[in-house]
């Protein structure tokens, strides 16, 4: 026999050994061949006794054997079993025969001591099967007047090696016994691991977190479908499994799985009633923590069955399958965000009219966030206060609130973002947008322009707890391009505005000005044109300087300005002429307007001076329509204005004839 076979049976038999001569010719050769060692001799005290109890009640009918009383002696001579009369005397440690028996190894046969009453005394040694190592001795004692020390003896041995045989016999038996769960324990283990293999093999390919929940599940009921099977999840992740529970902070500490998800161990708890539901609580974890926590009841029966080696392991799979899909949905959720910024971006840039970008980024928050109503608000800076300039609660748009009212208020004030999960159960601000449209959560970020806050971005939603962190981050980051984008259309506005305007009195240029006549003439039915003079300008300059000059024109600038409608359009046609179009108004509507400025002129400048004022008009019924008829009409009249004495106001000859 090899070495590694020999250390194979050893394995299934413990200390007992195998003698190296025996073939492996199948189970019974192994059973015969099968002995126990000197190491072995303190552990065989059990079996003695249980082999002389089994020996004892086999031999009991047997009439030769009844005059004797029996007795076991271990390896060195010590009480193992017998008759109990017999216990002190052989515990003494005294008898010659039991000493010259563990002297020599051989039975012995002789007359007891005063004690026995010169009983006769026979030790037969009990010698293992393959290396005779001494075991146990057996002893007999038969009364005095029985046939001599021989016929005694040679009724001893044969039943010393029957109760030799029997404990053999007891010893195959428990090695054939240790070897059928070895051998039970061994497919056990196999099907454990081909059952945990097949687990991990589904696990792995799940790239879905609710598939992977499903799966841990599924596998724990149809391993006990007698088990109570709940999943308690952290609040970072919903599922819609009729077992998935939410694992709230305000549960009972001592509730088991509360407890095996704030120590991360498995948790067992029996209760004192022997009859009642044992629970089970196991870690669902991975590298960063503990996510959730099975949570199982069994009956006492249905529990002592349960491998929670195994169940642990597969509690342990799921967790790190969880983990890892749940990695892989967050590197899609923030491919998907890049996506959409680099769109938002591209969408956005391609515009720099404010109204435009105001609508897009409404509809783009909405859809991206899942939200019920979004709400834009810039600081108006000439109203001092926050206006809703984009909302699809369309009953808000241009409505202007003070900075200190509102959660809108609030975000800007504080330049913090804002989350709200119940309007209903906390309300630091009141909200007309919240209570108008009965939402209850809340996400609100300032809207940086140009580096500074200039307004506020509110979304919300009618569900309570419906904005968590990641939609606050991704409002983040997506507000920071509107705001890089309307940054921009404010200063694309800006220039406009800057190279639409006369530097010194802050009217429109005159090639503006053009341009807005040519698409009222395009869209107005009528319109009229107020050419603008300041009388003896350049004795003004050349009386008090051209700084005083430019302040002269400066507030005629200003009257003019203050003394026309907000959508009428004035403009510096060059020098000191000023002119005002006056879209859908006629000569006679005009002339009014011309007196009201003529003679605000003259009363409120410093110093004082006026101005001579010629008018002219178009109609969709006139034959040429056009910029350059219009400012040639007017310039006459006004030449005649200040031929005739200046200070005056002159209508075009076409339309006093």
């Amino acid at each position: 026999m090899s070495e590694e076979q020999r250390e194979v049976y050893k394995g299934y038999i413990g200390p007992a050994i195998i003698d190296d001569e025996m073939p492996l010719r199948g189970a019974s050769s192994i059973l015969q061949n099968l002995d126990i060692t000197p190491y072995d001799f303190t552990y065989l005290h059990p079996l003695i006794e249980d082999s002389y109890m089994e020996w004892l009640q086999e031999c009991s009918q047997i009439e030769a054997l009844k005059p004797f009383r029996w007795a076991v002696l271990s390896h060195d001579g010590a009480w193992l079993a017998g008759a109990e009369e017999l216990r002190a005397y052989f515990a003494a440690g005294d008898d010659d025969a039991v000493a010259q028996a563990l002297r020599y190894s051989k039975p012995v046969c002789s007359r007891s001591m005063e004690r026995l009453g010169g009983q006769v005394i026979c030790a037969v040694p009990l010698l293992s099967r393959v290396y005779g190592d001494l075991f146990a001795i057996m002893i007999s004692v038969s009364p005095p007047d029985e046939p001599g020390k021989d016929r005694a003896l040679l009724l001893t041995e044969p039943y010393a090696l029957l109760y030799r045989a029997n404990f053999y016999r007891r010893f195959e038996h428990l090695f054939v016994k240790d070897l059928e769960e070895v051998h039970v324990k061994a497919e056990r283990e196999a099907s454990r691991r081909s059952l945990l293999f097949q687990y991990v093999k589904r696990m792995h390919v799940q790239i879905n977190v609710d598939s992977v929940i499903t799966e841990a599940i599924e596998s724990v009921l149809s391993l006990y479908p007698d088990v109570k099977v709940e999943l308690y999840m952290s609040q970072d992740h919903e599922s819609a499994h009729p077992l998935v529970r939410q694992l709230l902070l305000r549960h009972w500490q001592e509730e088991v799985f509360v407890r095996t998800f704030m120590e991360g161990k498995m948790t067992i708890h029996k209760q004192e009633d022997p009859d009642a539901l044992v629970e089970v609580g196991i870690p669902m974890g991975g590298r960063q923590g503990v996510y959730g926590v099975f949570h199982l009841e069994a009956a006492p029966s249905v529990f002592s069955e349960m491998d929670l080696e195994l169940l642990s392991m597969m509690a342990d799979a799921a967790g790190t399958s969880f983990e890892n899909a749940k990695l892989y949905e967050q590197s899609n959720l923030m491919i998907h965000e890049l996506r959409m910024m680099n769109e938002l971006t591209r969408r956005l840039n391609k515009s720099l009219h404010l109204v435009e970008i105001f609508k897009f980024a409404n509809q783009e928050l909405l859809s991206m966030l899942g939200a019920d109503y979004c709400c834009i608000l810039i600081y108006n800076a000439e109203l001092d206060g926050l206006e809703v300039v984009s909302s699809n609660a369309e009953w808000m748009l241009k409505e202007v609130h003070d900075i200190s009212y509102g959660l809108g208020g609030l975000v800007y004030r504080s330049k913090e973002a804002l989350i709200l999960a119940d309007y209903e159960e906390e309300r630091p601000a009141e909200s007309r947008l919240m209570e108008s449209t009965g939402s209850r959560s809340l996400v609100a970020t300032p809207l940086l322009i140009n580096g500074e806050v200039g307004g506020v971005v509110l979304l919300t939603h009618h569900k309570p707890h419906y904005f968590s962190y990641d939609s606050y981050r991704l409002l983040q980051a997506l507000t920071s391009h509107i705001g890089l984008a309307i940054g921009n259309a404010f200063l694309h506005a800006e220039v406009r505005r800057m190279a639409n305007r006369d530097m010194l009195t802050g009217l429109y240029a005159r090639h503006y000005l053009d341009d807005l006549i040519q698409e009222c003439q395009n869209r107005d039915v009528c319109g009229s044109l107020i050419v603008i003079d300041i009388d003896q300008f350049k004795q003004v300059n050349d009386t008090f300087g051209h700084q005083r000059g430019d302040n002269i024109l400066k507030q005629v600038s200003g009257i003019v300005k203050s003394a026309i409608r907000h959508n009428d359009i004035p403009a510096r046609w060059g020098g000191e002429e000023l002119a005002v179009y006056l879209p859908g108004l006629g000569v006679m509507q005009a002339v009014r307007v011309a007196e009201r400025i003529r003679s605000r002129v003259a009363e409120e400048t410093d110093p004082r001076v006026t101005v001579s004022c010629g008018i002219s008009e178009w109609s969709w019924t006139d034959e040429k329509v056009s910029v350059e008829s219009l400012f040639y009409r007017a310039d006459m009249a006004l030449y005649e204005a200040k031929n005739g004495g200046r200070n005056r106001i002159v209508v075009e000859k076409s339309q006093t004839e």
